[in-house]
């Protein structure tokens, strides 16, 4: 009976991890930062994208600075280039959601992982995106952010995985930090907006969290 006791108790600690997470996840998320943004000069315009679990920050390539451009393969025609940020072998071993496996859904979550810049190029705005007007100060505080989230070689060249993409419009660059639970793709792009001056939210590890605030 008492090692009953002691199961039924590990059983709930074990539920109470996950079940905690999302509760403290949900309140931060529905704290705004940045709630009062300027509204002068907004003749800037970024977007967000998501397939449905993360988010991309999306800018008009016109709009990008020539640091953050250096050494990103695109072509003329392609006038908006997406950033998002994630675990490396999740992102190189999960193509798609049908490929997804627990172990690397685990690895992602609770393993010290490399981690890896997605940029994909398009030619035109999709509808799907959410558009958001900033000022020239939030742009190039987001460029900033962007840059420096890639690593570069000793020649300060960002690092190009080559062949890695899943399409010839999109390839996989090196970057810096580690994902955790704590660190996702979606709360880096918060971490992004907050520091760039934009509404934002205390912390989020979903997309919806972020998009909530603009739509």
């Amino acid at each position: 009976m008492k090692i009953v006791k002691k199961l039924f108790k590990w059983l709930l600690f074990i539920l109470l991890i996950p079940i905690s997470y999302l509760i403290i996840s949900l309140i931060l998320s529905a704290i705004t930062i940045n709630s009062k943004t300027s509204n002068n000069d907004l003749s800037k315009s970024i977007y967000l994208s998501t397939n449905g679990v993360h988010l991309d920050i999306i800018l008009p390539e016109k709009d990008i600075d020539s640091m953050l451009l250096s050494g990103i393969k695109y072509e003329n025609l392609e006038k908006y280039i997406s950033f998002g940020w994630g675990d490396e072998n999740f992102y190189i071993n999960t193509p798609t959601w049908g490929d997804l496996t627990f172990n690397n859904a685990f690895k992602a979550m609770f393993l010290k992982s490399t981690t890896l810049m997605h940029v994909t190029r398009y030619k035109q705005k999709h509808s799907d995106w959410v558009e958001i007007k900033i000022n020239e100060i939030e742009l190039q505080k987001l460029n900033t952010y962007l840059l420096n989230t890639f690593e570069r070689n000793e020649k300060g060249m960002k690092i190009l995985l080559k062949n890695k993409g899943y399409s010839s419009k999109d390839d996989f660059y090196k970057s810096k930090g580690s994902y955790s639970c704590f660190k996702t793709c979606n709360s880096w792009v918060n971490t992004g907006f907050k520091e760039s001056g934009l509404k934002s939210c205390l912390w989020t590890p979903f997309d919806f969290g972020l998009l909530n605030k603009y739509q």
